[in-house]
């Protein structure tokens, strides 16, 4: 039985979907204004595993990924760079592909861009207007959160009963207490939020948009309830994102879908992945341990030891990266791809109990305790459901032969024929130093892995 914790109702709850026939899945992806860090990847591949694993129990699945392409990081970061929205955005969009792929990160079924639905994005607004839920100042439009019932401490919460505070828990006085001392005068309440915002001087065109209320653009928030409705309807299954969206991201827009049609019931479950730290501290440039998946794959650390790494805690909960949780992840990628190497088949079926504890709320700690214990043959449809161990075992351990150490292979046999038994031991010593262990065999020939 598939069950998630429900980050709405605070309890792990069997899954029940809407249409067994095609599971619906919305997670928030990247806006595109800088190269995709650790903590972007952590929730990529996370929702990638959980989608391997719907695609495992049901004959379809459709899952949407956005790509925000409009924002003001990008409008800051494409000014300071000197180049176009546009050259920014499609350059950022094609190094997180690149990124995510070198991961083994599968693509979603549909990739949504925000300038593309600027249509529906006007639709929704024009609802919330029209049902009382917003209004329009100084060029801005926001949604009015007065206009909602709130969230109250004693509470149950569940997804037929919709209001402000439902999936964070915040009262209406922390909503209050946490905003701005000084309100923006256009703002009726301190927590109103923006749905669409005023062009600025000096805006970049591409960033400048036509709507009903003037030349502007989205708010953050609209752009994820227009495509989710889209591209999945007004209800669907699951919607995913990082523990830093769900206030006031995924809170907003709860609030904007729900008041714009009150039939609808958004998402039925909320999955939130942890944060991840560098070294116990959070990620930050200032503190110089801001780590990109490009920085550690131009280290030589491979895609998919990245990829274990941070998919060895549960998904909900923090996770640390530092250098042991990389060692740890090589040596056990190691192993599996050794056993897998040592004349075992590979085409068994993987055991009940690797499912059982997918479908535990994609407990991934037990899952690899299984695979630990479990027999050779297994390993690889293990990992086709985890988006590991699909190499080949000598591709795993050779990695890309460099002309270098090719070279001095072909040297060392060179040596061999001549008989210059000194020379032939230092290139093998020289290569072992390396990292390159050589198998002669019985052939003649040399065959090589990286230890």
């Amino acid at each position: 039985m598939l069950q998630f914790y429900n980050t709405l109702t605070r309890k792990k709850e069997p899954f029940a979907p809407l249409d067994a026939a095609n599971i619906r899945m919305y997670v928030c992806g990247p806006t595109v204004y800088d190269r995709p860090h650790l903590g972007n990847a952590r929730s990529v591949v996370v929702y990638d595993v959980l989608y391997r694993l719907l695609r495992h129990l049901y004959p379809k699945v459709t899952y949407v990924r956005n790509i925000t392409d409009v924002d003001d990081k990008i409008n800051a970061r494409a000014k300071e760079r000197g180049i176009s929205i546009r050259a920014l955005t499609e350059e950022v969009t094609r190094q997180f592909h690149d990124d995510m792929g070198a991961l083994g990160c599968l693509l979603p079924t549909v990739e949504p861009r925000a300038t593309e639905h600027m249509v529906e994005m006007h639709a929704i607004i024009g609802k919330l207007m029209q049902n009382g839920h917003a209004y329009a100042k100084d060029g801005h439009v926001l949604f009015d959160v007065a206009s909602v019932p709130h969230y109250k401490a004693s509470m149950g919460n569940t997804v037929d009963h919709f209001v402000y505070g439902m999936l964070s828990h915040r009262v209406q006085d922390d909503l209050v207490a946490g905003a701005r001392v000084e309100v923006e005068s256009y703002k009726k309440n301190p927590g109103d939020f923006v749905l669409w915002k005023p062009a600025g001087n000096g805006d970049d065109a591409s960033s400048v948009f036509d709507s009903p209320w003037g030349k502007g653009r989205p708010g953050w928030h609209i752009e994820c309830s227009a495509m989710s409705s889209k591209h999945l309807g007004p209800d669907f299954d699951i919607h995913g994102g990082g523990a830093d969206l769900m206030f006031p991201h995924h809170e907003n827009e709860i609030a904007q879908s729900r008041a714009a049609d009150p039939a609808s019931h958004f998402a039925r479950y909320w999955v939130h992945n942890g944060f991840l730290t560098v070294n116990g501290e959070k990620m930050s440039k200032s503190l110089g341990n801001f780590v990109t998946v490009k920085d550690l794959l131009d280290k030589g650390v491979k895609g998919e030891v990245i990829r274990f790494a941070l998919l060895s805690a549960k998904y909900n909960e923090p996770l640390d990266w530092n250098e042991k949780l990389v060692q740890d992840a090589k040596l056990t990628l190691d192993k599996w791809y050794r056993i897998q190497d040592s004349g075992f088949g590979i085409q068994g079926e993987f055991p009940e109990a690797f499912l059982e504890a997918l479908c535990d709320d994609l407990n991934l700690p037990k899952a690899f305790s299984v695979m630990h214990a479990a027999k050779p043959e297994t390993l690889k449809a293990m990992g086709a459901l985890l988006g590991i161990l699909q190499q080949e075992p000598q591709s795993w351990f050779k990695g890309e032969a460099s002309d270098d150490v090719q070279s001095q292979i072909d040297a060392r046999m060179a040596a061999k024929q001549a008989k210059n038994w000194p020379e032939a031991d230092r290139i093998r010593k020289e290569l072992s130093a390396q990292g390159i262990l050589l198998e002669d065999r019985p052939d003649g020939t040399t065959d090589w892995r990286r230890a």
